[in-house]
């Protein structure tokens, strides 16, 4: 579940850098020592910060999920000597806007503020993240929309799905578990445990920043400091690496629904593989997000089985894996999963030229289109330090998608597509589909 917080007071948020302009990235170091990434734009009297701990709800120890994602959600609920209504009022009055997400690999803070009122921004945002009240009355008040969450969740076919494929694939790691926590682990969570998973989580050296705007490298320093730097230095144990162990096969979950949901895939490739950029053209041809794909195609086009369906890679910080999703009619489920396994097949034995070409004008040409904001560039900054990646990918990265050949996507496709390992769950009530496991 996400926790946000915003005060737009007409102002537009989104304030963009021209699409064509090169990005410029300046790295700097506060004088305390905390790194950031900036992009220096003086145009709008704005800056967009974006502030990511590594290890999010992974942080959860057993049987006290969701304590991660419920302390994100109270850092709003008052800080020093504000209480949730005196914090909203303070941030209103700045025309700031604070966004506070938890997500398994991370957790993340979105700040937004004009560079008139950045000082006294920045001293309401320190409060929120450095001396959180945690009220009780703060967390019984967050702790039961959680549980609303919770409840909701369980009524919806695809977040029945996709946990079951987690449960499946990482049976014996925090990705197994979800995100919100249970209505068990929630319902007994206690102040404590959020003050635990305050300082396990938002500490100095699991900390990446991004920032973009009003505001130069020695300013930016100095706001570091001031904001981060009295964090705790180190927090909680991350975990090993996930070993995948979902079975292949069919799983079907009975579910009262007119139309079946259906999650398929399995292992799938590291974000720092060689090969990983072959693999991310090859899913852009096989079930990429757009109409061409060959998914699409054959399910949607040629079948008429499923409004739409895709595939995409996920590499986990621990984990990775080769998704895909559909939905389709109950009495069509039998057929969808016969198509899905064949085009499974298909795709490991290479593509055409005539495909590439096309999936690397559509990659190459929608990058830029991702710039659109200060808020969004500041995004990216801070997942290209997450990877690994330096501050000149974004002027190579397309140069890496044109480099790759029918022989790259014809090795990767062979290696990391393998149709005889694929695990299905069906979530509804399909005709003609014998599970298998």
């Amino acid at each position: 579940m996400m926790m946000r917080i915003a005060a737009f007071a007409g102002l537009l948020w989104a304030a963009a850098l021209p699409v064509s302009a090169a990005v410029e990235i300046d790295e700097v170091t506060s004088p305390g020592g905390i790194d950031a990434w900036l992009v220096q734009e003086d145009s709008i009297p704005f800056t967009a910060l974006e502030i990511r701990f590594k290890g999010g709800t992974i942080l959860d120890p057993e049987g006290k999920e969701g304590a991660v994602n419920l302390m994100m959600g109270l850092l709003e609920e008052g800080a020093a000597e504000m209480d949730a209504q005196g914090f909203a009022a303070a941030r209103e009055e700045l025309a700031a806007s604070f966004e506070f997400d938890a997500y398994d690999d991370a957790v993340s803070i979105s700040a937004r503020f004009l560079t008139e009122n950045r000082d006294e921004a920045v001293a309401l945002l320190r409060a929120a993240l450095v001396e959180p009240t945690f009220d009780q009355v703060a967390v019984d008040r967050v702790r039961d929309q959680v549980l609303s969450n919770i409840a909701s969740d369980l009524n919806d076919p695809r977040t029945i799905a996709y946990r079951a494929f987690s449960d499946a694939a990482f049976p014996d790691h925090p990705y197994s578990r979800p995100n919100d926590g249970t209505r068990d682990s929630v319902a007994t969570l206690t102040r404590q445990d959020i003050v635990d998973a305050h300082a396990a989580t938002l500490v100095r050296d699991r900390l990446y920043v991004g920032a973009v705007g009003d505001i130069t490298p020695e300013e930016l320093g100095t706001l570091l400091d001031d904001l981060l730097g009295d964090l705790p230095a180190t927090g909680g144990t991350l975990p090993e690496d996930a070993a995948y162990s979902a079975e292949p096969g069919v799983s079907v979950i009975d579910y009262d629904t007119p139309q079946s949901v259906v999650i398929f895939g399995h292992e799938g490739i590291d974000r720092h593989d060689p090969d990983f950029f072959a693999a991310y053209v090859a899913n852009e041809i096989f079930g990429g997000g757009g109409f061409n794909s060959r998914l699409m195609e054959e399910v949607r086009v040629k079948r008429g089985l499923t409004y739409g369906v895709g595939t995409g890679l996920q590499p986990m910080d621990y984990g990775a894996l080769i998704l895909g999703q559909a939905s389709t009619a109950n009495e069509s489920v039998s057929e969808t999963v016969e198509v899905l396994r064949d085009e499974w097949a298909r795709i490991a034995e290479g593509v055409t030229e005539e495909e590439l070409d096309a999936a690397k004008t559509y990659l190459t040409g929608a990058y830029p289109l991702r710039f659109d904001g200060n808020a969004r560039i500041a995004g990216i900054l801070v997942g290209m330090q997450m990877d690994g990646l330096g501050v000149d990918y974004i002027a190579s990265r397309n140069d890496k998608i044109e480099a790759v050949t029918l022989d790259d996507i014809a090795r990767v496709a062979d290696r990391i597509y393998r149709p005889e390992d694929l695990r299905f769950v069906v979530v509804g009530q399909p005709e003609g589909l014998d599970a298998t496991n």
